[in-house]
């Protein structure tokens, strides 16, 4: 009883802007303004939108001072209501729940995952609802923008609600995950396969 369409980027303006739900798993994937416009003008008016992982992201690599989170989409950036800018060391991270009472992570007990811990620049912070987070500071080692250390830990949202007019944005930052040739031009075979977070039931 669902129809699904899949594209390799958001120029497809007409078939998201018909469709009642969307679903983005990308990473440095720039939309152009045209279809920026058109999907935050279909969220506006209803659009419901599953934003997962590198969705926000815009990366300038390899750089000699690391990897770069150019501001490039405002109007993108803006409607999901942050932007990916660093991440530390892939490594074990626990996540916890914001809002017990939301029936999106009700009954969701802490959990501990191994994936990129998403350090972001937010747009209207206060029109999030957290549901997931995690406490962390230090440095995000091969980013540009790599000095995360506070007098005490920063509070990173790993998933939040963002409604927009009469539409609701889901965005869960987790679900790295790489395989053997992925990475290029970085190098030309990775040698594992990595699903992080894909792996957890919690997920």
């Amino acid at each position: 009883h669902v129809r699904v369409k899949v594209g390799s980027d958001y120029e497809d303006i007409a078939s998201i802007t018909s469709s009642a739900f969307l679903v983005s798993y990308t990473c440095d994937v720039r939309p152009s303004q045209a279809a920026q416009d058109a999907i935050r003008d279909w969220v506006i008016g209803g659009g419901r939108w599953l934003a997962l992982h590198g969705t926000n992201s815009a990366l300038d690599l390899p750089r000699p001072n690391g990897v770069e989170s150019p501001r490039v989409f405002p109007t993108w950036v803006d409607t999901l209501g942050s932007q990916f800018i660093a991440h530390p060391p892939i490594q074990p991270y626990l996540v916890e729940v914001t809002d017990d009472d939301h029936w999106l992570v009700a009954g969701l007990e802490p959990f501990e995952t191994d994936d990129e811990l998403y350090l972001m620049e937010y747009h209207h912070r206060e029109e999030l609802v957290p549901l997931l987070h995690c406490d962390w500071e230090g440095d995000a080692a091969g980013f540009a923008e790599n000095d995360w250390a506070r007098d005490e830990p920063d509070r990173h949202l790993v998933q939040y609600l963002r409604r927009l007019g009469d539409g609701q944005i889901l965005y869960n930052t987790l679900g790295h995950c790489r395989s053997h040739w992925d990475m290029v031009p970085l190098a030309n075979y990775y040698p594992s396969t990595e699903r992080c977070s894909w792996e957890k039931p919690q997920y």
